[in-house]
């Protein structure tokens, strides 16, 4: 029996692996502004979760098409006269929506839709932890790559300009790796609790940190921490999983909260 053999240590490396991708990207989420946005491209998830099934390929690869197409398309309409607040509602829930019907459209297939919509880690495969490592590993290596220009066009598009940074090719970076991580995390948090992921470590680190490269870390070690601590409880507690790794996500942003309002009343 090998170390892989135990669901429990599956599930465990798949919620680090997806959190290690998703708590530093979501640093660019929260200092962008994009919370709606990454909510819209994880609810788009689930119409490529239909159509991987009804062409007989990957969910990896369905959700990862339909993800990045969503993406691209908010991107390319912001800019275009529509409010983007409206424009991502509308495509957000247009895009679920849709998903839910077209899936209910498929004979012949058995599928656990809530496993989709929050999350099955408990089922995670080997094939299943190796795509997810493989594209955990490919978010890193971008946002390591591009991390001094994402930050730039992040700051001061107009800065980034002067330096020779093209802010729309950054935001396209940033669409390719949101695509990835939603395809990567939709077995692990499925659908509704992605943006949770993304948003929360993210959120928390902030109080403790002073340089954005403090705060991609300790989002890092709060979004692992929470994989981890939140797959314990739902086993122990018989809980779901999902929403129990997003639950202690939460409390860890609480605490966060009360440490840095303690803080400040003791300077």
């Amino acid at each position: 029996m090998t170390l892989l053999d135990s669901f429990l240590t599956r599930a465990a490396l798949a919620g680090v692996g997806t959190a290690l991708a998703a708590a530093p990207l979501g640093c660019f989420v929260v200092w962008r502004r994009m919370a709606y946005f990454g909510d819209a491209t994880a609810h788009a998830a689930i119409l490529g979760v239909a159509l991987a099934l009804a062409l007989d390929i990957s969910i990896f690869g369905g959700a990862l098409l339909v993800a990045l197409a969503m993406a691209t398309l908010v991107s390319t309409l912001s800019g275009r006269g529509y409010a983007m607040d409206t424009l991502l509602g509308v495509m957000a829930h247009s895009a679920l929506a849709i998903g839910l019907v077209a899936v209910s459209f498929l004979s012949g297939v058995r599928i656990d839709l809530m496993a989709y919509l929050f999350g099955d880690i408990l089922a995670v495969s080997r094939t299943d932890l190796l795509v997810i490592w493989i594209g955990a590993a490919l978010v890193l290596a971008l946002l390591a790559w591009r991390w001094s220009a994402l930050l730039t066009a992040t700051l001061n598009p107009d800065l980034a300009h002067a330096a020779g940074i093209d802010p729309r090719r950054e935001q396209l970076v940033l669409t390719f790796a949101l695509a990835v991580v939603v395809a990567v995390a939709i077995k692990v948090v499925g659908v509704l609790l992605i943006a949770a992921l993304l948003i929360i470590p993210a959120a928390a680190a902030r109080a403790f940190a002073d340089t954005p490269e403090r705060m991609g870390v300790f989002a890092a070690l709060i979004g692992v921490t929470s994989a981890l601590v939140g797959l314990w409880a739902s086993y122990t507690f018989d809980t779901p999983t999902g929403p129990s790794i997003v639950c202690v996500a939460a409390l860890c942003f609480v605490l966060a909260g009360i440490a840095r309002l303690a803080t400040r009343q003791k300077a």
